[in-house]
C-alpha cells in the first residue's frame, strides 16, 4: 500500500469516526464532542493564526468556532465532513474578526491622507510578471516575517482566499462557500492576493538575489 493509498483510508476513517462521534454528541454525550475539539483544532488554530495573524485572536476564533458548531451541530449534514464543516465556521468567524478589529482600529487613528495618495506612484506597482511566487517565498525562514507584513496589507476576502487555496490546499468551491461569491470570483481574489504579495515580497527577493551575487548573504 503506497502512502496515498493510507492517506485516503486515514482521511476516511477519521470522517467515520466524527460521524459517530456527531451521533453520540446529538444523544447528548458531551465526551463525545469533546473528541471533536481534541481532533480538529490544531487544524482550525492553524488556519485562524494564519488569518488574523495573532494568537490572541486566533484563540478566539476556535473557542468561538467549536462553541458554534456545538450549538449548531442538529444542522450538520451527516453526508458532508465534519472537520471541513468547522473549518468554514471558523474561516467565516475569522474575517467577522478582522472586520471588527479593522473598525476598531480605524477609530483610533484615521488614515492619514498622504499615505492613500502615495499609492499610485508605488514602486511595488510595477514588479515584473516573473517574480516569485508567495507560496515557495513562505518556506524561508528569514522571510517570514515580510511575509506576514504583507498578508496583513491584503483584503479580507485575499487573505482568507490565498491561506486557504496555497497553505491550507483548500478548493475553490470550499473557499466560494465561505466567502459567499462565485468560483469565478473567488479564482480572480485568490489570483488578485498573488499578484499583490508578488509585489510586496519582490524587494526583498531583490536584496537577497544581491546579497547572494556578493557572496554577502548569510
Amino acid at each position: 500500500m503506497n502512502r496515498m493509498q493510507q492517506s485516503v483510508e486515514s482521511t476516511q476513517a477519521i470522517a467515520e469516526s466524527d460521524a459517530i462521534a456527531v451521533e453520540r454528541t446529538l444523544a447528548g454525550d458531551r465526551d463525545a464532542y469533546r473528541v471533536l475539539v481534541e481532533r480538529h483544532s490544531h487544524n482550525v488554530f492553524r488556519l485562524a493564526y494564519r488569518m488574523t495573524g495573532n494568537r490572541h485572536d486566533a484563540e478566539e476564533v476556535v473557542q468561538e468556532a467549536f462553541l458554534r458548531g456545538y450549538q449548531k451541530l442538529g444542522q450538520f449534514a451527516a453526508r458532508s465532513n465534519f472537520g471541513t464543516w468547522v473549518y468554514r465556521i471558523a474561516a467565516n468567524y475569522a474575517i467577522d474578526r478582522m472586520r471588527q478589529r479593522q473598525k476598531e482600529e480605524a477609530r483610533r487613528e484615521a488614515p492619514r491622507a498622504e499615505d492613500r495618495d502615495g499609492m499610485e506612484n508605488d514602486p511595488l506597482n510595477r514588479v515584473p510578471d516573473g517574480a516569485p511566487t508567495p507560496e515557495r517565498l513562505t518556506q524561508s525562514i528569514e522571510l517570514r516575517k515580510q511575509m506576514e507584513q504583507a498578508l496583513a496589507a491584503l483584503s479580507d476576502a485575499e487573505r482568507t482566499a490565498f491561506v486557504m487555496r496555497h497553505w491550507e490546499g483548500c478548493g475553490i468551491e470550499e473557499i466560494a462557500g465561505v466567502l459567499k461569491s462565485s468560483s469565478n470570483a473567488t479564482k480572480n481574489t485568490v489570483f488578485r492576493a498573488v499578484q499583490k504579495l508578488r509585489r510586496a515580497l519582490q524587494p526583498v527577493v531583490e536584496t537577497r538575489a544581491q546579497a547572494r551575487a556578493m557572496g554577502t548573504e548569510s
